[in-house]
């Protein structure tokens, strides 16, 4: 959201050595590597690209004359903006810390205020994605993770326009989800499930409101 709001897509992104060397789920971006917000926000947002998420958060900081810990400020104060009060961000990626927490709540409100974004919906409704190969970066190749935008996939949902999917040892599986069905817009966000039942249990919650 934070992007979307400070940064221009076609700007280009030098990768730096604390993005690069960010832990978890990574597509391998490499210190020096040059990219544009647009395809660190495809990687982010398809591929759980946490040097991407990093490189995102770095460059929205130093565009406003400050750095990535101003970033993490900001996410706590647009959240609280939004009216989120149970949420304390201390990363852009999610990895677990004592001070990184938020709630179903909060996420929707994020999530609600996305609908504002044509171009987030564009990105994460995308399947396959490339970053091709150029003088300053090596190609990667990535993929959507979201099965409820994917149709040949069981648990495709036919209203469903967005969302994000996330995973670590201490949260277990968790989902945020926009759907339309063309005359209701929907956020959905279920958190610490067991594995698959995330798809599901957000289709039955869908299907429960429309």
């Amino acid at each position: 959201l934070l992007a979307l709001e400070h940064l221009d897509l076609d700007q280009v992104c030098t990768i730096s050595h604390d993005a690069s060397y960010t832990e978890g789920s990574r597509i391998f971006l490499l210190e020096g590597e040059q990219v544009t917000v647009e395809q660190l926000l495809y990687a982010m947002l398809l591929a759980s690209a946490n040097e991407a998420a990093y490189a995102i958060g770095e460059s929205v900081g130093v565009n406003a004359g400050h750095d990535y810990n101003w970033f993490i400020e900001q996410m706590n104060s647009r959240c609280k903006e939004l009216g989120g009060e149970n949420s304390n961000f201390a990363n852009t990626n999610g990895l677990h810390d004592p001070n990184h927490y938020t709630c179903a709540r909060d996420m929707a409100l994020i999530g609600r205020e996305l609908f504002k974004h044509p171009e987030f919906f564009q990105i994460v409704q995308t399947l396959n994605y490339t970053i091709p190969a150029s003088e300053t970066t090596e190609e990667h190749v990535f993929h959507q993770k979201h099965k409820m935008l994917q149709p040949s996939n069981s648990n495709y949902y036919p209203y469903t326009i967005g969302g994000k999917t996330g995973y670590t040892s201490d949260a277990l599986s968790t989902l945020i989800t926009m759907a339309d069905n063309g005359q209701t817009q929907l956020v959905c966000v279920v958190l610490r499930t067991h594995g698959k039942n995330i798809y599901p249990d957000t289709t039955n919650l869908f299907e429960y409101v429309f």
